[in-house]
């Protein structure tokens, strides 16, 4: 082979990942689409009806999601698709309005998480706590329990038998081989075992009718103008910003289980670019999974594209071309997957006896607060947003107490030196003026900020009223040791921010 040739070769294997020429990563990937397949099924189905659509509606939205997210998104391996989530923001939309008017919502709202993402609202995500994480992970999965009791509610005997041979399964049969993800297994026997023996129990098609071709691009059934436009454009912000949370939440958390860095800005305008092609395919939108997630990341150990591909794949041979097969799955089987899923996601560590005595009382209220939020509303935004509201509130709390203020006076009497260390910010000033003897203290006053950190507006007014009290009893006050920003915002701010300033 002539040189450049050969170095040619050598350049696109240098680009082609490697996991391309790994059989068992393929294998891995492959089986690993196929569980999260068998799984989202009868998961499209029930986020079908919370929405009030039909059943294709979900599964189409669960197949383009997943499909285009694998290719423009910034998490390998995370499972997109339709969520419970998006469901319950949209559905009073569909009741009202229509159909219609739900797709037309959903491509809107993919142009919200575009220009978000383009925003750079991911880099939010810093300023989400780990024991905001932690509640989190943890409400997510009291959630997933929750979704699986009505299956475990008044239905036949045979059931639960069903459902523990599928736990044992799950539990025993990685000791045997971890080829063959233990999931797909239990899916397998369980379905094998009622169909041969007629066991009447629910199955996946009780949930409702699977649909028998692929979904057709078109545009929404709305009329395109201004007052449609101000109809969905609350919907769509909502189901935006509670879509992001998600995801970014899921990609953050998979970045801990897979120990790798994601591109939260690529996930956030990924999840934009899904939706709006979902939108134009007839899909109900969606966003991150966290239990599919779970299934493909922790349980089947998947880690690229391929298996999130794949499972959207899937999905639609599944539904189209093996339609009589799937619908004879038991929900039992499917239950006990996702059952399994919720004791591998809750942090067991975080509620142990030990832990708890060490935690700060601060942190555990943040947990509880996030899981509180999220179990009594079943939406994970509003437990995020309140969850680290309360961490804000905790921190600026502790950090309040930590601005310190003391006394010297000069040998001779006629001077003062106040030492402030500590930030001081809106929680910290407050009580700033309280700290100084105005009437006692000798003519010359001196405020030394060499171990001080000027955050705000709130500190240089306090500092400000500081100045004044003193002035009112023909005193005068002097400054010193400001580091560079603090003088920078004391000097732009000191005396402009009373009435009478300036």
């Amino acid at each position: 082979m002539p040189s450049s040739a050969l170095s040619q070769a050598t350049r696109l294997r240098g680009l082609r990942p490697d996991w391309l020429s790994d059989p068992k990563v393929w294998r891995t990937e492959i089986l690993g689409g196929l569980v999260v397949a068998l799984a989202l099924i009868p998961e499209a189905i029930s986020f079908s009806i919370i929405a009030g659509v039909d059943p294709a509606i979900g599964l189409f939205a669960s197949f383009t999601m997943a499909v285009v997210i694998s290719v423009v998104g910034g998490r390998p391996a995370m499972i997109s698709a339709a969520t419970g989530a998006v469901a319950l923001v949209i559905a009073p939309l569909n009741r009202e309005h229509g159909l219609g008017y739900l797709i037309a919502a959903v491509i809107l709202a993919g142009v919200f998480q575009i220009v978000l993402g383009a925003l750079g609202v991911a880099k939010l995500m810093r300023f989400v706590p780990r024991s905001v994480m932690v509640g989190f992970v943890n409400s997510l999965a009291i959630l997933i329990f929750m979704a699986q009791v009505p299956e475990m509610h008044d239905v036949p005997w045979p059931v639960y038998p069903l459902l523990a041979a599928g736990l044992a399964l799950m539990v025993f049969f990685p000791r045997i081989t971890k080829a063959i993800p233990a999931p797909l297994v239990s899916i397998v026997i369980l379905t094998a075992i009622t169909v041969a023996a007629g066991i009447g129990v629910p199955t996946v098609g009780d949930k409702g009718e699977l649909p028998s071709s692929l979904p057709v691009p078109g545009l929404p059934d709305v009329p395109f103008t201004l007052d449609t436009l101000t109809t969905i454009a609350p919907y769509a912000l909502a189901m935006a910003l509670v879509g992001l949370m998600e995801s970014l939440m899921t990609a953050k958390l998979v970045d801990d289980i897979t120990d790798t860095r994601s591109s939260k800005t690529r996930e956030s305008i990924g999840q934009g670019i899904a939706n709006i092609v979902t939108g134009f395919f007839g899909g109900m939108g969606g966003c991150a999974m966290i239990g599919q997630t779970m299934i493909n990341v922790g349980v089947s150990g998947a880690r690229t594209r391929l298996s999130t591909f794949l499972a959207g794949t899937f999905l639609m041979v599944l539904c189209i071309v093996f339609g009589p097969v799937v619908s004879d799955i038991p929900m039992a089987a499917l239950v006990a997957v996702m059952v399994m899923v919720c004791f591998a996601t809750f942090d067991w560590h975080s509620i142990a006896p030990k832990t708890l005595k060490r935690m700060p009382a601060g942190e555990i209220a943040v947990m509880v607060v996030t899981v509180v939020c999220v179990v009594a509303t079943h939406n994970l935004a509003i437990g995020v947003v309140a969850g680290t509201i309360t961490a804000m509130a905790v921190f600026a709390e502790r950090v309040a107490h930590a601005a310190e203020v003391t006394a010297v006076k000069s040998p001779q009497g006629d001077q003062v030196v106040y030492a402030i260390t500590g930030e001081l910010f809106f929680a910290s000033a407050n009580d700033l003026v309280t700290r100084f003897d105005y009437a006692t203290d000798p003519d010359r006053v001196v405020i030394d900020l060499t171990a001080a950190h000027i955050w705000d507006a709130s500190s240089v007014a306090a500092l400000d009223a500081v100045t004044a009290k003193y002035a009112q009893r023909g005193k005068r006050v002097e400054l010193v040791g400001l580091n560079r920003p603090s003088a920078k915002i004391h000097g732009t701010l000191s005396g402009e921010l009373t009435a009478g300033g300036g």
